[in-house]
Order: C-alpha cells, then structure tokens, then sequence
C-alpha cells in the first residue's frame, strides 16, 4: 500500500533532495516507489530487472535534483520520465535483447498492480483532467502514445509496426500532442 500523505510540498521534497538530505530521498521513495516501479515493470515485464531500476531510477533522481525546475513541472512526472527511460534504454540494451528473447508473457495481475497503483497516485481531479484529455483523442492518436510513452518507439518504427505512412503517423503523434498540450493549458 501506498505510505499516507506525507507532509511537505513537492517544492520541499526537491529542495530537501538538492541539500542532500537523506530523510528526502526516504521521503522520495515513499511518495513514488510504487509507481516508479509499475511503470518500469510495465514496460520490461520482468520483476527482478523492474527492482534493479528502480533503485537505478531514484539514484539519477539524486543525483540530478539540482537540474529540476519546479517552475516547468512537478517531482512526479519528472521522476517517471527518468523512470520511464531507464527502462527504455535498458530493453534497447544487449541484455534487455537477451531478456526480451527468453521471456514468457506477464500474468495479468501485475497490469493490474500498475492500474491500482496510478489510480491511488493520482488524486481525483488531477486523473479526471487525463482521463478528459484522453477522451478528446481519437484511438490512433492514444495508439501512437502509447507506442511511443510504453514501448519507446520512434515514429519510424510506429508506422513501420501499425503498417502506416510515416507521414500519418506524424501527423496522428502531433495531432495527440497539440490536443493534450490544449487541454491542459492554463491561461
């Protein structure tokens, strides 16, 4: 289960994290550990590795709390995106090749655990706005996100697997993007 709401702002947390407080990066952990991990458990399908980078996850995440802007974002989407792309660049690797070669499919349960977790993560009006800037996409649009959030595909490599003209996919992937960056524009 997810810790109780911890006290403090994420403002606090990464100012916390740039003194090198290490009751911060226990507070990190607690905050998003669950969700760090589903999400890179999403995508390379493999507990013992998903574990390893987490921790790999929240180390850059240290190390790099001096570079984030909390004027251009909160701690949480800036943590999986480097969740996010430890686990890409990990599946590009030999060993995520080896891996991705002699793994057999995931249980459903462990989808599961990524739908509970992000819905326990998101509070209500923050995950009601996503679910609205969703529902303005068309399926192809949601198709290529996806694709391109869960899988790190380029848009080469989407056209050449949807069996679509790169120039459609483009055309699909800057649609989806200028509809959602609509959507939560805050005038």
């Amino acid at each position: 289960m997810f810790a109780a709401v911890l006290t403090g702002s994420d403002s606090e947390l990464i100012e916390r994290l740039r003194r090198r407080d290490p009751d911060a990066m226990s507070d990190l952990y607690d905050r998003y550990g669950r969700v760090v991990y589903s999400v890179i458990l999403r995508i390379v399908r493999n507990a013992a590795v998903a574990e390893e980078l987490s921790q790999e996850a929240f180390l850059r995440a240290w190390n790099r709390a001096e570079g984030f802007d909390a004027d251009r974002g909160r701690i949480a989407p800036w943590l999986l995106t480097i969740a996010r792309n430890r686990a890409i660049d990990y599946l590009r690797s030999t060993a995520g090749q080896q891996q991705a070669n002699t793994f057999e499919l995931v249980s459903s349960e462990r989808v599961t655990l990524f739908v509970q977790t992000e819905d326990r993560m998101l509070e209500q009006e923050q995950a009601h706005r996503i679910r609205a800037a969703f529902s303005k996409l068309n399926e192809n649009q949601r198709q290529v996100l996806e694709l391109a959030y869960f899988e790190g595909l380029s848009q080469s490599e989407m056209a050449e697997k949807l069996g679509q003209p790169l120039g459609t996919v483009k055309t699909w992937v800057r649609t989806a993007l200028t509809t959602l960056r609509e959507s939560f524009h805050v005038a």
